[in-house]
């Protein structure tokens, strides 16, 4: 007895004339906007880096952007506008987005008529991108411009195929019983790739509104619906000519036959099948015309789960994901991704039926793609968002206002949080006329006691940046920092899949408990923090991989803590060579001191009260993650250089460092070398810095920034060498502060090595918060000491030190 079958009765008629009259009359309300601020350009001549990208990202910001081409008049109708660029190949994909639809269907309820078209697409979608592409063929207008030299051969095909169609169409309606057996299949002749965009929730375009499930919360009662899936990209196949119209030409009646593809697998015909042919039993044989086949783009994505969708306990659970035409290219390994897709079986064939046995695999095919944290280079900045940076820039605040933003939450830690940002804005990468590549991502290694929130910052660097992979130490292997072989489950070719280096190609990869790596796994990312690429050997691949990535590292001394009683190489325990390639390394030491221990308390109970960051003292802003990675994609935009004043400037200052590590290991307080490798780093910090003040040219202030920072990452070290019982007056802390400045040749006049302009030496202090009291009241009392004396009518501030000279004249 057979069970009873319920029809849900659909008119497919009336819904594929409801689709053309949504076509053909559909008017959004963004297309007025979209056309009037289609043609803007902020800056006049649209010569500026920071709006190239702008162009670039009109059509993947929404599938209904129109542009206007040639002057000519075009309409208000947003997917008529679309079409149009189908005919004229200007686009190859059709992007239906369910927003309008609902929107269209709106109007249609109101009238009385119930269609139920975002519905049936949501729980049918493979079928009704069938049913739309009749409707977009029914009513696709004709060219406007001139075909190409390009189009060609492919036009030459297509106007062949429509007038043969025609032809037929014509001998049928004359005599049916002559007629030709089949017209062309219209896959054939569609120059376009039609995919739907989904709804959005609550009609809100907010990128954590969207409905996206997790990949272990698809259930069976998915299979045909769109749904949206979130996951990290972790594999990503190359593109290959997917089969989707098999042409074939018989040898005796010289018939073209096609053979329309929808599976995954199919069988070639071998036999003749027209009317000629079985009229007369030749059984003519079939030759594949590839040139008459149609192919479209194929690619295959694997993606996996967040780390924070799956359950303890369990591994990350992963999906298979098919993209065509349009759809390839667009991800990456290591991207962040919302795909929309419908939920599909897909059997097993062949031997792999016969051992997989009752089971079966699913797949998402794919149609359309949302990347959560755009590269910097595909940031669209909204014009409100620019005029808030030129506010900004004039105040001169804005590297303090992006220091404190940088993890907000954490206290204190002022210049780590500078290098961090100067870090996500990175230096200028250079090429020279033969091929030698000059670095400009800066490395950063966090070296501290533990519970000072190294990882806090590491975690908050990873969201921030458009492509920043975390791992740790003694969780990561060589391989999997750099590449394993393994074999293509498509091509079955053995190829290689990137490990956290590669998957942080133009971003940053922080490496927590860097300390506790092997020393053969450290190895391998010596040349990638240098020279920025992987060399693979293996399994008879030889290659070499781009891995341009920023690298910041977190590490524990070798004891855990800090011990004073010891040299700080033995402290770090990390080998000099990779010591080296790092442009700044800091000590971050935790110091009791009553002031400070009370400050940290006070802001640690208000996050946890709260929920959220304290204000920040003495006012200023503080930027969501959001906008500070818009001022940086703004930022990197820029590229200056270094004028010839300047680079006097920064020799003097290379000079006096090498001077000061000469003097430093004669007091074994040394636990760096300075070397060429150094004065890059100086560059690169300046060079981010002009970047962050929107400028093309480096100026001697943020050399002198750059210097600080170098030397305030060993002041640390050296003050808990020098004065153990914690003297935090204000004269001594700007005292300090003023001896890093000489030290690291910050504000030094050229003249003598201890000169320093008493201008910059006063700008830096009150930029500390100090007032200017302090700073009168610290000159006075060292004054009185003879450690230095202000010369030239106050501009200058010059220390005594008579065995200077001694002992830059010692020669060991």
């Amino acid at each position: 007895m057979a069970l009873l079958q319920h029809k849900y009765i659909v008119n497919y008629e009336e819904q594929q004339a409801a689709f053309e009259d949504f076509l053909r009359n559909f008017k959004s309300s963004a297309t007025e906007n979209e056309d009037a601020l289609e043609d803007l350009r902020l800056d006049g001549d649209g010569t500026s880096d920071e709006y190239d990208f702008m162009d670039d990202m009109e059509e993947e910001a929404d599938g209904a952007r129109t542009r206007r081409r040639g002057g000519a008049t075009r309409s208000k109708t947003k997917y008529m506008n679309m079409l149009q660029d189908v005919a004229n190949r200007v686009k190859s994909q059709v992007l239906i987005d369910l927003d309008d639809l609902q929107q269209y269907e709106n109007n249609l309820d109101e009238d009385g008529t119930s269609l139920h078209l975002v519905s049936s697409i949501e729980k049918n979608a493979a079928h009704y991108i069938e049913i739309l592409s009749r409707a977009v063929d029914s009513i696709l207008p004709q060219p406007d411009r001139d075909v190409t030299f390009k189009d060609d051969m492919v036009d030459f095909l297509i106007s062949q195929r429509s007038t043969w169609n025609e032809a037929v169409r014509q001998q049928q309606e004359a005599n049916m019983d002559d007629a030709p057996e089949s017209l062309f299949p219209p896959e054939l002749t569609r120059r376009y790739t039609l995919n739907f965009k989904p709804i959005t929730p609550s009609g809100s375009s907010d990128e954590k509104g969207a409905k996206a499930m997790a990949v272990r919360q698809v259930r069976g009662e998915h299979l045909g619906h769109l749904i949206t899936i979130r996951g990290i990209a972790t594999r990503v196949s190359d593109v290959k000519p997917s089969v989707l119209v098999n042409a074939y030409s018989c040898d005796r009646c010289g018939h073209e036959v096609f053979q329309p593809v929808t599976t995954k697998q199919f069988t070639p015909l071998i036999e003749c099948t027209s009317q000629d042919c079985q009229n007369n039993n030749a059984k003519g044989q079939l030759f594949l015309s590839t040139r008459a086949s149609k192919f479209l783009p194929f690619q295959e994505i694997k993606i996996q789960e967040m780390a924070d969708q799956v359950p303890v306990g369990h591994i990350p659970r992963q999906l298979t994901v098919h993209c065509h035409g349009a759809l390839v290219r667009q991800v990456n390994p290591g991207d962040v991704i919302d795909i929309a897709g419908i939920f599909l079986p897909i059997p097993y064939t062949g031997f792999k039926a016969i051992k997989a046995g009752l089971l079966t695999d699913t797949y998402l095919e794919a149609q359309n793609v949302r990347q959560h944290k755009k590269a910097y280079d595909n940031m669209v900045l909204a014009p409100t968002t620019i005029s808030r940076m030129a506010e900004l820039e004039q105040s001169g605040q804005l590297y303090e206002y992006l220091s404190r933003s940088i993890a907000p939450e954490i206290f204190g830690h002022l210049d780590v949080k500078k290098a961090l940002l100067l870090q996500l804005i990175g230096g200028v990468t250079k090429e020279m006329g033969d091929g030698m590549r000059i670095r400009g991502d800066i490395n950063v290694c966090l070296m501290g006691d533990p519970g000072v929130a190294k990882s806090q910052l590491l975690k908050y660097i990873t969201k921030v940046a458009p492509r920043g992979v975390y791992t740790t130490g003694r969780g990561s292997s060589g391989v999997g920092l750099t590449a394993a072989v393994m074999r293509d489950p498509v091509t079955d070719e053995m190829v290689l899949e990137g490990g956290a280096l590669v998957l942080a190609d133009n971003g940053t990869c922080c490496i927590d408990e860097f300390d506790k790596m092997d020393d053969s796994d450290r190895t391998a990312i010596h040349e990638v923090m240098e020279q920025q690429t992987i060399s693979i050997s293996k399994a008879g691949i030889t290659t070499t991989l781009n891995a341009r990535t920023s690298i910041l590292a977190a590490a524990n001394p070798l004891y855990g803590r800090y011990n004073p009683r010891i040299s700080p190489v033995e402290n770090i325990n990390l080998p000099a060579a990779l010591l080296s390639r790092f442009d700044v390394l800091f000590l971050i030491l935790d110091l009791p001191s009553r002031d400070a221990d009370e400050e940290l308390a006070r802001h640690v109970t208000h996050v946890h009260i709260h929920n959220a960051h304290p204000e920040p003292q003495g006012g200023g802003l503080i930027f969501s993650p959001n906008e500070v990675r818009q001022w940086v994609a703004r930022a990197r935009s820029f590229r200056p250089v270094v004028p010839k004043q300047v680079s006097d400037y920064v020799v003097g200052a290379y000079v006096r460092l090498r001077q000061q590590q000469k003097r430093d290991e004669a007091g074994n307080k040394t636990f760096t070398h300075t070397s060429a490798r150094t004065l890059l780093g100086v560059l690169r910090l300046s060079q981010a810095l002009a970047r962050l003040r929107f400028a093309e040219e480096v100026i001697t202030d943020d050399v002198d920034e750059a210097l600080r920072l170098v030397e305030v990452s060993k002041a640390s070290l050296y003050d808990d060498r020098r004065d153990r019982r914690g003297d935090h007056s204000a004269s001594t802390k700007i005292f300090n502060l003023v001896r890093g400045m000489r030290e690291s040749g910050a504000a030094a006049t050229g003249e003598g090595r201890g000169e320093l302009d008493m201008r910059r030496v006063r700008e830096r202090v009150l930029a500390k918060g100090f007032t200017t009291q302090q700073l009168e009241a610290c000159l006075n009392e060292y004054a009185d000491l003879d450690i230095w004396q202000t010369a030239a009518e106050g501009t200058r501030l010059v220390f005594i030190e008579a065995d200077d000279a001694d002992m830059d004249d010692d020669d060991f």
